[in-house]
């Protein structure tokens, strides 16, 4: 059966319309917003369709909503090339025929409801007459061919199954991992035949010192490795790690930054665990609760909580929710384009991010992904985390037995950055807000689900008297902090309540002294000769914020008595709800103790541990955030104190730990400088081959400042390399102005060019359609500067905008003086440089070039890249000769000439 339905499909090298007949023709913007707007087209990706037509509400039949409901939990590529793969479709050979393969498309998808085999079947017509009644564009099409089940389906809540309970597990043996032993154990895991690593094997005989008793307390056994791209650290610590975990009958918590090494890891599980139910038994990839989906929040979606586009969203995450393998909504089985297709989607809604959680209370509560992967990981050998929650549980384990004692840091590099955000704090309006619904409920009917804590905590409030007062007490002392519409009221000098007064006199002392207030940017000052009014107002917030302290203080302890006492009330269901009650307390308490130290702070002595400072946040010149911060000013003490001491061994490894410095900035970066006992230092150069495999090009003559030279070097430095190229910016400013001059003259020449902040698409798919598309290249800030591992052809040229100097915050003026001045800023520098040449060669058969466009770059910071990387300067003429010279024969790099080619400096 074929579609009446035209494709529409348009780039930024044009647009195009095939017809159900078969024609296909090019198509000016004016005529396919009308067609678009008066008759239904399939189309690949509304939103970015939509902006590349300058029409912000396309809308219509977009085939990545269509494979979502034909096969939830599949990966696919959000591009005509990779949603031809999915499908077992040639590729399409350009623009031309591009729209020709959505028709195809469409048809094998909507073929495929017909399939007897199809494995996706169960639920599939449930959701498909409520698609129907949310008028989904595919509902008709859908309903033509799917046949009514002879039996009721299995909905949802059904087929989920339920995790079981199980037994606190034992503390682990005093047991030691022999060095010989882990190699064998890596022989293991490579397989017979495969290459030997000296490298590798050095790095696992190494990792194995930290899997062994610890001999005091407080003292660690703790390994600073810093192996180059290529070693192969993940088996290397993998082998110890997991003979450690057989024998000692413990987990092993392996900590990342980035979601991409988490994937990475879940892979090589493969290896270590071949049976696939083994392995989901004995290694658990394991993240923050606001990760996973809440099945309480989804079914109030379900249910009338959401309406128009976001209930057609609700019924796509059901339809993905009852094949996912863990519920992780954040980097899992969940296409991370998919809720980007719903613009202001309500997926964030679907997950659990405000501590609102009634555990044994939910009638979920058995089948609850979050719970499964908790339970899960309290029998697992390999729990792979995040930073932050590692430091979350090793600080706020409620008992000795839930802290990590085994820990293997990768992305080490990033330890100081996610301590330095895990013991921070922050009073300000978006955080005061929340912690007000989270203690009273909404303020306005129709947000679902929320209630306040005496909704959640009806049963102790009713049974226990003292409980109940303390909960009237905190609900009645929280109406003083900011509610819905404060940030209006603060900017129009409306304030209402102590704590939106003080907020009001922070906004008005950082105007004043602020010279930036039509930069468009956030404001920031130091707390330091504050004026009398914003110190008085300091300290009535203060006054208002411990009466709210308080009570929640008396309930977690009267909560803690009941679990004790027992009464007949507490049954299984209100013990699980009360546990997780004081689980939530204790998090807001301590977040309220921060607060009233950081007030504490107005007017009083300067606290040399922290740095304070006042800030009015804006993006693109609109005001979103007002606030008091304090961060530590060395991060890593707590660190040390809270999460390092605890353990037993602890293993801080990466390619750029030291950042081309030396190993007391590594020690001081990681927390191992706190530590009675020195720390192990192992390193292994890259096996790679940087002189031949690689070249560093530092441009010497574009002006800085200047967006049309700038413009012009990347899409000069793009159309020579043939794609494949990274562009890294500092600024989100400049990437949308020079993504907004190359993007259609690229396109033209078949290169297309993608960049964040600007094409409405997750980060994750972004790298997704870069690595799937050699010609394809992307723009990025930061985040793309060591989240990013794509190797082979894909990626073969890294073009920096400038030399990265950290931004004069006054966090960073701080660290830099009490941090060694200019020698401070140098490392930070060469870190960031390493991490984002790093991205460049990425296995042994990698060519590529790394491409710096500043002149101004020091040669003391030229450490920062690998030795015996060539560096030269050139112009930009030159620059884009040795790069296309490069990629027509990789073989005639050490024959280049032209440019001064620069001194070691090793």
């Amino acid at each position: 059966m074929s579609l009446a339905y035209p494709a529409l499909h348009a780039s930024h090298a044009g647009i195009w319309i095939a017809a159900p007949d078969g024609e296909t023709r090019a198509v000016g913007r004016g005529e396919a917003i009308a067609r678009a707007a008066d008759t239904p087209m399939i189309l690949l990706g509304a939103p970015l369709v939509g902006q590349r037509l300058g029409y912000a509400e396309l809308s219509g039949l977009d085939l990545l909503e269509l494979f979502a409901f034909v096969h939830p939990a599949r990966f696919a590529v959000p591009t005509p090339k990779g949603l031809a793969t999915a499908l077992g479709l040639p590729p399409p050979a350009g623009d031309v025929e591009t729209a020709a393969l959505l028709l195809r498309a469409a048809g094998v998808l909507l073929d495929r409801l017909e399939d007897e085999s199809w494995p996706e079947r169960e639920g599939a017509w449930t959701a498909a007459q409520a698609l129907h009644r949310l008028r989904w564009p595919w509902a008709a099409a859908v309903g033509d061919r799917l046949r009514r089940p002879a039996q009721a389906e299995r909905w949802l809540f059904a087929k989920l199954p339920e995790w079981e309970e199980s037994g606190q597990r034992p503390a682990p043996r005093p047991i030691s991992v022999a060095p010989a032993a882990a190699l064998d154990r890596l022989d293991q895991l490579t397989g017979a035949g495969a290459e030997t690593r000296p490298g590798q094997r050095a790095y696992a005989e190494a990792a194995s010192a930290v899997f062994r008793p610890r001999v005091a307390r407080d003292t660690p056994t703790v390994m600073l490795a810093e192996a180059g791209t290529g070693i192969g650290k993940t088996l290397g610590y993998l082998a110890p790690a997991s003979l450690w975990a057989e024998a000692a009958g413990g987990a092993v918590w392996v900590s990342t930054y980035t979601k991409a090494l988490q994937r990475q890891l879940d892979r090589e599980g493969a290896k270590l665990f071949p049976e696939p139910a083994a392995r989901r038994r004995r290694m658990v990839v394991r993240k923050g609760r606001e990760n996973y989906l809440c099945l309480l929040n989804l079914e109030d979606a379900l249910q009338g909580g959401f309406a128009g586009r976001a209930a057609i969203l609700a019924q796509l995450v059901a339809r993905w929710a009852a094949y996912s393998r863990d519920g992780d909504m954040i980097g899992g089985d969940l296409p991370g384009w998919l809720p980007t297709l719903f613009r202001r989607n309500g997926s964030t809604a679907l997950t659990d991010r405000r501590g609102e959680c009634v555990y044994a209370g939910c009638p979920h509560y058995r089948k609850c992904f979050i719970e499964r992967a908790v339970r899960a990981s309290a029998n697992a050998d390999i729990v792979v985390a995040n930073h932050a929650l590692v430091m979350v549980n090793a600080a706020r384990g409620r008992e000795e037995a839930q802290r990590p004692t085994r820990i293997v840091f990768d992305e080490g590099h990033h330890l100081f950055e996610a301590a330095d955000s895990m013991f921070s704090t922050a009073l300000s309006g978006q955080e005061a807000i929340e912690l007000r619904r989270w203690i009273t409920g909404p303020e306005r009917k129709g947000r679902g689900r929320r209630r306040g804590l005496a909704a959640r905590l009806s049963d102790v409030a009713s049974y226990d008297e003292e409980g109940g007062r303390a909960i009237a007490a905190a609900t009645t002392a929280a109406q003083a902090l900011p509610g819905d519409g404060w940030l209006q009221r603060v900017a129009e000098g409306g304030a209402l309540g102590p704590v939106e007064a003080l907020l009001a006199a922070v906004r008005g002392a950082v105007y004043a002294r602020d010279g930036g207030e039509d930069a468009g940017y956030g404001l920031e000052t130091e707390m330091a000769a504050l004026d009398g009014a914003l110190v008085e107002a300091a300290g009535v917030a203060a006054e208002a914020l411990d009466a709210i302290l308080r009570p929640l203080v008396r309930l977690g302890r009267r909560l803690e008595a009941v679990l004790q006492d027992g009464p007949d009330w507490l049954d299984g269901q209100a013990r699980a709800r009360v546990e997780g009650a004081i689980a939530s307390l204790g998090w807001r308490t301590e977040t309220l103790s921060g607060w009233l130290a950081l007030l504490a702070r107005a007017g009083g002595p300067v606290d040399p541990d922290f740095v304070d400072w006042l800030a009015v946040d804006r993006a693109e010149g609109r005001e979103y955030d007002i606030g008091l911060h304090r961060h530590w000013l060395d991060p890593t003490r707590p660190l040390a104190d809270a999460v390092l001491k605890s353990a037993h061994g602890v293993l801080v490894t990466s390619a750029t730990l030291t950042g081309g410095g030396d190993w007391a900035a590594a020690e001081a970066r990681t927390g191992a400088v706190h530590l009675t006992q020195p720390p192990i230092h192992f390193a292994a150069a890259s096996p790679f081959d940087y002189g031949a495999q690689a070249q560093v090009l530092i441009v010497t003559d574009v002006k800085r400042g200047d967006i049309a030279q700038l413009a012009g070097a990347y899409a000069a430095l793009i159309a020579a390399a043939g794609g494949g190229t990274l562009g890294l910016f500092t600024a989100i400013r400049r990437l949308r102005a020079v993504h907004a001059r190359i993007a259609d003259r690229l396109a033209r020449d078949g290169l297309p060019l993608f960049a964040q902040h600007v094409d409405p698409i997750d980060t994750g798919t972004l790298v997704d359609i870069f690595r799937d598309d050699p010609r394809a290249s992307l723009l990025g800030t930061d985040g793309l500067r060591d989240g990013v591992d794509v190797p082979g052809h894909s990626l073969r040229l890294v073009v920096m905008e400038g030399v990265p100097w950290p931004k004069p915050s006054v966090l960073h003026v701080a660290r830099k003086m009490a941090g060694g001045g200019g020698a401070y800023d140098d490392r930070m520098i060469r870190a960031r440089l390493a991490q984002a040449f790093g991205r460049l060669i990425r296995r042994a058969d990698d060519h590529g070039t790394f491409v710096l466009l500043s002149a101004a770059m020091p040669s003391r910071l030229l450490t920062a890249f690998p030795p015996g990387t060539p560096v030269t300067r050139v112009t930009l003429a030159e620059a884009v000769a040795r790069v296309g010279g490069r990629l027509s024969s990789v073989t005639e790099v050490g024959q280049e000439t032209g440019g001064e080619r620069m001194p070691e400096t090793r």
